[in-house]
C-alpha cells in the first residue's frame, strides 16, 4: 500500500536536472513532466535520498552536464529497494548521430527496468530489431512541446502565392540534424532558384558553413523562440534518423506545417500528418506545399502534438505503475 508522506502520495525521482536556456528535448521533458506530477501532489526530486516510489531514467550516461544520479546509484536503490519502481524514456539511437555506444548503453540499463517508454514507435522498431523484447511492458508517448508557449495564437497565415518563411532550429550542430540540405535551399534561394521563399536558421550550425541569403539567429528557447517561430510560414526538417525529436514539434504546435527528409525516423510519423516529405527533390516538395498550403495550415492546426497531452499520458503512466506497485 502508498503511504501517505507529508503533503504527498508518492515521490518520483529523476536522474537529469532541468535546463536553464536552451537546452536538448530531454531536458524540457524534465520541466514539463515535474510540473504536472506536482500538480497530482507527487513529490519530485532529483536525488534517490529517502523513500522513493518510481525512478524516472532518462539518460543512462555518466558525462551528462545535468546527470542528477546515474546507474551505480538507481542499481544500488533497486539492490536496497527491490519494490522501487524503474521507468525508462527513451529517446536516443545509434543512429541518430553516427554513434557506437549509445544503443548498448540503453540496452544495459534497461535490463533493470520494470516499463520502457519509446518517444516514436520508429524508435521502438528500431530498438526491437537489435536489443528490446517486445514482450517486455512498454509504451509509445510522442513528443509534445510547452503549449504555454508553442500555440499558433497570434501568427499570420500567409497563402501559397505570397512570400514564404522556410524556418528550422537546432540546439545541436550536428550535420546529421540536416544542415546539408539547409545549406543546399540557402544556395537556391541566394541563386534565385526558389523565388518568394525566405530561410531563417535559428540556434547553432557548423562552423564550416557560410550562409548566403538565410537570416540566422543565436540560439532561444520558450516564447522567444516560438515568437521567432510564429514569424514563419513551413517548418523545414531535413534531419535524419531522429527518434522524434523537439524542433518540429515546436514548429507544429506555432501552427507550421512541415516539410521533412523522409529518413527522419520519429519525424515521419508526425510529417505524415500535416507535412510533405522529400529526399532527393526538395524543390518539387516546396512546390507541393505551396500550391495546397491552406489544406496543410489546416492539417497541422486540428493534429498538432501537445505538451498537455504527452504530460498527461506519461504522469497517468506514472501514477498507474506506482500504484499497481502497491498492491
Amino acid at each position: 500500500m502508498i503511504a501517505f508522506r507529508g503533503n504527498s502520495f508518492a515521490t518520483v525521482a529523476i536522474n537529469l536536472h532541468p535546463p536553464r536556456g536552451p537546452w536538448g528535448g530531454a531536458g524540457f521533458f524534465v520541466q514539463q513532466i515535474a510540473a504536472r506530477l506536482k500538480e497530482r501532489g507527487i513529490r519530485v526530486q532529483y536525488n534517490l535520498k529517502g523513500k522513493v516510489d518510481l525512478i524516472l531514467l532518462m539518460d543512462p550516461r555518466d558525462d551528462l552536464e545535468n546527470k542528477a544520479f546515474g546507474m551505480h546509484e538507481i542499481r544500488s536503490c533497486k539492490a536496497t529497494n527491490p519494490e522501487v519502481v524503474i521507468l525508462h524514456r527513451v529517446n536516443e539511437c545509434d543512429a541518430r548521430k553516427k554513434t557506437a555506444f549509445m544503443d548498448k548503453a540503453l540496452a544495459e540499463a534497461n535490463g533493470i527496468c520494470d516499463h520502457t517508454v519509446f518517444i516514436s514507435e520508429w524508435l521502438r522498431d528500431y530498438h526491437a530489431d537489435r536489443w528490446f523484447d517486445l514482450r517486455r511492458p512498454h509504451s509509445c508517448i510522442y513528443n509534445g512541446a510547452d503549449d504555454g508557449a508553442f500555440n499558433p495564437l497570434g501568427r499570420v497565415f500567409r497563402s501559397g502565392n505570397e512570400r514564404l518563411r522556410l524556418v528550422t532550429h537546432h540546439w545541436s550542430d550536428n550535420v546529421m540534424k540536416g544542415f546539408d540540405w539547409y545549406e543546399r535551399v540557402d544556395s537556391l534561394i541566394a541563386a534565385g532558384k526558389l523565388p518568394d521563399t525566405e530561410l531563417w536558421v535559428i540556434g547553432r550550425w557548423p562552423k564550416q558553413i557560410e550562409w548566403r541569403a538565410a537570416r540566422t539567429f543565436p540560439p532561444c528557447s520558450g516564447k522567444k523562440l516560438a515568437a521567432l517561430l510564429k514569424q514563419c510560414d513551413v517548418y523545414f526538417t531535413a534531419s535524419r534518423w531522429e527518434p522524434c525529436g523537439m524542433h518540429h514539434v515546436e514548429g507544429a504546435q506555432c501552427g507550421l506545417p512541415l516539410v521533412y527528409h523522409e529518413d527522419g525516423g520519429g519525424i515521419v510519423e508526425a510529417g505524415k500528418l500535416y507535412g510533405i516529405g522529400f529526399t532527393g527533390d526538395f524543390t518539387a516538395a516546396w512546390t507541393e506545399m505551396r500550391k495546397n498550403l491552406s489544406n496543410y495550415q489546416s492539417r497541422v492546426l486540428e493534429l498538432m502534438p501537445c505538451g498537455d497531452r504527452m504530460s498527461l499520458q506519461f504522469v497517468n503512466l506514472i501514477q498507474r505503475l506506482i500504484c499497481e506497485s502497491g498492491m
